[in-house]
C-alpha cells in the first residue's frame, strides 16, 4: 500500500517512520510512504506558499496554486487505470469527519491513499472544493498542522495491511467489534502483592475466551458505554451486561410489539 503525504514539513515524519512497525514495514516493501514537498511546487523565488486572507483576521491561509499544482502532480505519478483507480485525496482538517477505526479498515482497502496535510488558517477552500475528496479530523482539538494527523492515519491504517502485523493481534483489540480490549498481563504471576486472574493461568481455553469476553463488556461498560449501542453484541453478551446493570434498550421491545399485534 503506498501513502502519498503532501506537506509543508516532510522531516516532521522522519522519526515515526524510521521506528519499530512501521519502519520494518516500510523496509519489507508492505507499506510505501511517499514524502511530497509543497514548496517545490510555488513558482516565486521564495517558495510562496501562505498568504493573507481576504476579509482579513490573524494567521495566514496556504495559496491555492502551489497546492493544487502539488496534488495534480501527485495523483499524475500513476495515471488512473481501471486496475489502479484514481487514489482518494484525503485533506487533514479539524472541520473534518471523525477519525474512527472503521474508517481505517475502509481506508485500508485502498492501495494508495493521498493525504494533505494543512497549515496556518487552513487551505484556499477554492481547492477543497476543486481537488479533495474526503476530509477527516482525529479529534476535536486544533494542532499547528496536519503532519500529526497525517501520521496517525498512516499507522492506523498501516497496521490493518495484510503482512504489517500478525491478523490475530488485530482480531480482538479495541474497537474491532465496538468493544474496547480486555485486560492484559504477562509474567511474573504476582508482581507487588497484585495476581494475575487465576482463569489466565488454568489452562482451560473456553473459560479464558468467556473472561476476556466479559471483561471487554465490563470494561466498555465502564469506560465508553456509547459504544454498546453499535457493538454487535448476542444475547448472552446483554444478559451479562444487565447483570452489571446496564439499561438494556432493547428490553420491553418485545412485550411493546406483542401488545401492538394485540391490539
Amino acid at each position: 500500500m503506498r501513502f502519498d503525504v503532501l506537506t509543508l514539513f516532510p522531516g516532521m515524519f522522519a522519526g515515526p517512520l524510521n521506528e519499530s512497525i512501521l519502519k520494518r514495514a516500510i523496509q519489507a516493501g508492505v507499506i510505501n510512504v511517499v514524502l511530497h514537498d509543497i514548496r517545490a511546487y510555488a513558482t516565486d523565488r521564495h517558495r510562496t506558499t501562505d498568504d493573507a486572507p481576504y476579509g482579513g483576521g490573524a494567521g495566514m491561509v496556504m495559496k491555492p496554486e502551489p497546492l493544487a499544482a502539488c496534488i495534480r502532480a501527485v495523483l499524475s505519478m500513476a495515471p488512473e487505470t481501471e486496475e489502479s483507480p484514481k487514489p482518494p485525496v484525503i485533506l487533514m482538517t479539524p472541520d473534518g469527519e471523525p477519525f474512527t477505526q472503521r474508517i481505517a479498515a475502509e481506508l485500508a482497502t485502498y492501495p494508495r491513499l493521498v493525504l494533505v496535510c494543512g497549515r496556518y488558517e487552513g487551505v484556499d477552500e477554492r481547492v477543497r472544493e476543486a481537488l479533495i475528496d474526503r476530509e477527516i479530523s482525529i479529534g476535536d482539538y486544533v494542532l499547528t498542522g496536519g503532519e500529526l494527523a497525517a501520521m496517525v492515519i498512516i499507522d492506523a491504517v498501516a497496521r490493518l495491511v495484510p503482512g504489517v502485523i500478525d491478523a490475530e493481534s488485530i482480531a480482538d483489540e479495541s474497537f474491532s467489534d465496538g468493544l474496547l480490549e480486555y485486560p492484559q498481563y504477562t509474567r511474573p504471576a504476582v508482581w507487588e502483592g497484585r495476581a494475575v486472574p487465576p482463569v489466565l493461568v488454568s489452562g482451560h481455553h473456553g473459560e479464558v475466551a468467556q473472561w476476556r469476553r466479559r471483561e471487554r463488556l465490563r470494561r466498555t461498560l465502564e469506560r465508553r458505554p456509547d459504544l454498546l449501542a453499535r457493538a454487535a453484541l448476542t444475547e448472552t453478551d446483554r444478559a451479562y451486561l444487565r447483570t452489571l446493570g446496564w439499561n438494556d434498550p432493547t428490553v420491553g421491545e418485545g412485550a411493546e410489539h406483542s401488545a401492538a399485534t394485540k391490539s
